[in-house]
């Protein structure tokens, strides 16, 4: 590794204060009666002072909104066949050809928006920093089959394919010559895309380093079990745009509520009915669960380039990552 990327990873990526910079939630006090509380919800109700603004834009967080368009392209005896897609990215170039592109993913279920929040921070501590925050398929993303259906394959590889076309288009659309030197930071199963991406050396000594947040293998297949159980305890429709971002606040699926203003909108389409579903029906990728997370740990410990892990507790840490952070195979936050 480069003295650069390891100058940047300790003294850039881990002084980011892990929680200061973001806006304190108020303390919501519970309700116990049964009056007011939500059976789907748990009881947190905020008082009318306190509850959600009006959505906030995109541009407040980023410079940029691009729909990339990947054409189709059919197999031959020397390529493989590529399909038609339409991916969604927001942008804001590094400010120098020497500054850094971080490049985030979201979680599943999630969005390019989930982490705006996240990616204002990161520019205040390096302003000089660029962020591309990209979407996955079914998740703001299009991906056409050949027969014109909508191809929803969330497979590890797919996904992490689907990332590099990203960057690819990314840098023919805005003209750089060579893509800048790049952190990848995934969230949950982007973590899970970000680790995969680096195990498979494609960007080679482009890639300065990697960063996890929230997630490891061990803990995350735990969850699974109790993913679909968790999917049904969750509204299927909301009359409006607020009502779902109060329904966030409220059922403290985000404890932001700024960080609620800002994702959740990205999160839901208009039904013809006018309400708001789900982008992405989470119960339906069940088959792919095992695929995003398994194996995990040892590809986060075996990819080149610096590496950093973001948990809320070192009870998490699963036994493989214990010993390869004794052996200071990556910085643990």
């Amino acid at each position: 590794m480069s003295d650069f990327a390891k100058s940047f990873a300790k003294n850039k990526l881990a002084s980011l204060p892990p929680e200061a910079p973001l806006r304190e939630e108020p303390e919501y006090e519970d309700d116990s009666s049964s009056a007011s509380s939500m059976s789907s919800t748990g009881t947190v109700i905020p008082t009318s002072s306190q509850r959600p603004a009006p959505a906030i834009h995109w541009s407040d967080y980023f410079a940029q909104e691009f729909y990339l368009e990947r054409p189709a392209v059919a197999k031959t005896s020397d390529t493989a066949a590529q399909s038609h897609a339409k991916f969604h990215v927001y942008l804001t170039p590094p400010s120098s050809a020497k500054s850094p592109l971080l490049v985030l993913h979201h979680g599943a279920g999630s969005s390019a928006m989930s982490l705006a929040l996240f990616a204002k921070e990161v520019r205040k501590g390096l302003p000089d920093a660029g962020i591309l925050a990209v979407e996955a398929r079914d998740h703001g993303s299009v991906v056409w089959a050949e027969d014109g259906s909508i191809d929803n394959d969330l497979s590890i590889d797919t996904l992490t394919n689907d990332l590099f076309d990203m960057l690819a288009l990314t840098q023919a659309k805005v003209g750089w010559t060579e893509l800048p030197r790049i952190v990848l930071v995934g969230h949950s199963l982007g973590g899970a895309v970000v680790t995969h991406a680096a195990n498979k050396n494609q960007l080679s000594s482009k890639l300065l380093g990697y960063a996890v947040l929230d997630v490891v293998e061990g803990s995350a297949m735990d969850a699974l079990k109790h993913m679909q159980a968790y999917l049904a305890t969750r509204p299927t429709t909301f009359p409006s745009l607020e009502a779902a971002v109060e329904w966030h606040i409220r059922s403290r699926t985000l404890r932001n509520p700024q960080s609620a203003r800002v994702s959740v909108p990205s999160l839901l389409i208009q039904t013809p009915e006018g309400r708001w579903a789900w982008r992405t029906d989470l119960s339906t990728t069940e088959a792919y669960w095992e695929n995003w997370f398994t194996g995990m740990s040892s590809k986060f410990l075996g990819g080149k380039g610096a590496k950093l892990l973001l948990l809320a507790g070192t009870d998490r840490l699963d036994k493989e990552l214990m010993i390869g952070q004794m052996q200071g195979k990556y910085r643990y936050i």
